[in-house]
C-alpha cells in the first residue's frame, strides 16, 4: 500500500510508537541524536565509497588521541566495549595465546581487578566480559587505599575504576588509584562513560587511566559508539582484540581474539570523530545557556501550580544530564510522581520521564528534547493537574 507510507512515518510502518524523550541519554529510549552536521558526515562517509577499515579506526583514533591528549585511541561500539576491550587489553597483553584464550583466563597468573565496593553500579559486569574476576574492596560507605592496597595481590591484574567525578573523600579518587596501580605495578581500567564535560574533566580523566573508556553518544555521536583511549601498549592490544583485530588476525594466521561482536559502521566511526571535533570547538557556554532556556520553560510553564514546584540543580555543569527536576505533593495534586510518569507514557504521542526519588518528583532530562518538544510536555503536564 505505497499511499499508507506516504501517510506513516517509518516507525509506524513496522508498528512502533516513537514518542518524546524527556530522560536524556537513556539506552532504553536509543540514547542520541546526533546533530545535523554529524549526521550528514556519517551519511556521505556511507554513501561516498568504501574504505580499508583498519586505516579509519587507526586515522580517527589519531585524531581522537590528540584531541585528548592521549597515545592512543580507537572507536568502539559503545563505552560497554571499551571497558571490555580494555580489560581484555589489561589481561593478555600483547601475548595471542592469552588473546585466544579470552575469556577464559583460568590459566593466566594474574586475572582479578579491584573494585571498590561500594561503587557497585549497572556497568560494573563488563570489567567481566573477557574474563576478569572482581575483587571488591573497601565498605558499603566508603573505601580508603590502605583497604584498597590490602585487596591487591599476586592474582591482581588491575583496578577497575568506575568514575562519576563525583566520588567525595570517603573514597580512594582516581588520582589515587593511580597511585596505588603505579605502586604495585599493575594496570588502571576506568569506566567514564560521561565525563565529557567540562572539557578539562574529559581530558583529565582520559590521561589518567591506562585505559579509559567513553561513550560518544554524549558528544552528539550515535547511541552505538563509545571510545577507548590511554597508554598505547594497552590500547593497541584493544585494538587487536576488537573486531578488525579478528579479521587481520585471521588472514595473518594467528589465533582469533574474542571481540568480533564489537562491530563498528564506518559511518559510526566518522560520526564519532566529527562529534569530538565539534565537541572540542563548540561554545559551551552558548550550548548551556540553550539548555538553561528550556529548563526556565518548565519552571515558568508550571508555575502556578498547586502542589507542583520545580527545582534547577545550581552546581557547575558535570557530565551531559541537564535536568529540572518537578515535585508533586501528592496531598494537594492527589496524585503522585509514579501517576505522572504513566499518564505522560500513555498519552499521545508518549512521553518518557523518570523518577529518581521514588515519586516524589520526576526529573526531565533537557539536552535531548527540542524547543517544541519541551512546551509539549509542559502542556501535559498541565492537562493533567488541571
Amino acid at each position: 500500500h505505497p499511499s499508507e507510507e506516504v501517510m506513516t512515518g517509518i516507525y509506524e510502518q513496522f508498528g512502533v510508537t516513537p514518542g518524546i524523550n524527556a530522560r536524556g541519554n537513556q539506552t532504553l529510549l536509543g540514547g542520541s541524536t546526533p546533530p545535523p552536521e554529524v549526521q550528514a558526515a556519517m551519511d556521505e562517509a556511507t554513501s561516498s565509497g568504501y574504505v580499508v577499515f583498519e586505516e579509519l579506526l587507526r586515522k580517527t583514533g589519531e585524531f581522537i588521541a590528540e584531541t585528548l591528549g592521549t597515545e592512543q585511541a580507537f572507536v568502539t561500539s559503545g563505552a560497554a566495549a571499551a571497558i571490555s576491550l580494555g580489560t581484555a587489553a589489561v589481561l593478555a597483553g600483547d601475548d595471542r595465546d592469552r588473546m585466544a584464550s579470552i575469556p577464559d583466563t583460568s590459566g593466566f597468573d594474574r586475572n582479578e581487578f579491584v573494585f571498590q565496593r561500594g561503587h557497585d553500579y549497572t556497568y560494573k559486569r563488563c570489567f567481566t566480559l573477557a574474563g576478569g574476576k572482581l575483587v571488591d574492596v573497601g565498605r558499603a560507605d566508603g573505601c580508603t587505599v590502605e583497604e584498597m592496597e590490602a585487596g591487591i595481590g599476586p592474582k591482581t591484574a588491575g583496578i577497575a575504576y568506575f568514575e562519576s567525578g563525583r566520588w567525595g573523600s570517603e573514597w580512594v579518587s582516581l588520582d589515587q588509584a593511580r597511585e596505588v596501580a603505579d605502586k604495585h605495578g599493575i594496570k588502571l581500567v576506568v569506566d567514564a562513560a560521561g565525563q565529557i564535560y567540562p572539557l578539562d574533566q574529559f581530558m583529565r580523566v582520559a590521561r589518567t587511566g591506562d585505559v579509559v573508556a567513553f561513550g560518544a553518544k554524549y558528544i552528539g555521536s550515535p547511541h552505538s559508539t563509545g571510545i577507548c583511549t590511554g597508554r598505547s601498549e594497552l590500547v593497541e592490544s584493544a585494538f587487536l582484540q576488537n573486531f578488525i583485530g579478528f579479521e587481520l588476525a585471521g588472514i595473518q594466521g594467528l589465533a582469533r581474539p574474542y571481540g568480533r561482536p564489537y562491530k563498528t559502521d564506518r559511518g559510526e566511526v566518522m560520526g564519532v570523530a566529527v562529534a569530538l571535533r565539534r565537541w572540542f570547538s563548540m561554545n559551551h557556554e552558548e550550548r548551556l545557556a540553550v539548555e538553561e532556556d528550556k529548563r526556565s520553560a518548565f519552571a515558568r510553564g508550571l508555575a502556578g501550580i498547586s502542589g507542583v514546584t520545580t527545582s534547577i540543580p545550581k552546581e557547575a555543569q558535570l557530565g551531559p544530564n541537564v535536568t529540572v527536576f518537578i515535585h508533586f505533593d501528592a496531598g494537594i495534586t492527589g496524585i503522585d510522581g509514579h501517576e505522572v510518569i504513566k499518564q505522560l507514557e500513555e498519552g499521545d504521542p508518549p512521553i518518557w520521564t523518570r523518577t529518581h526519588d521514588d515519586g516524589g518528583s520526576i526529573g526531565i532530562g533537557v539536552q535531548m528534547l527540542s524547543d517544541e518538544e519541551v512546551e509539549t510536555v509542559v502542556e501535559r503536564l498541565r492537562d493533567i493537574f488541571a
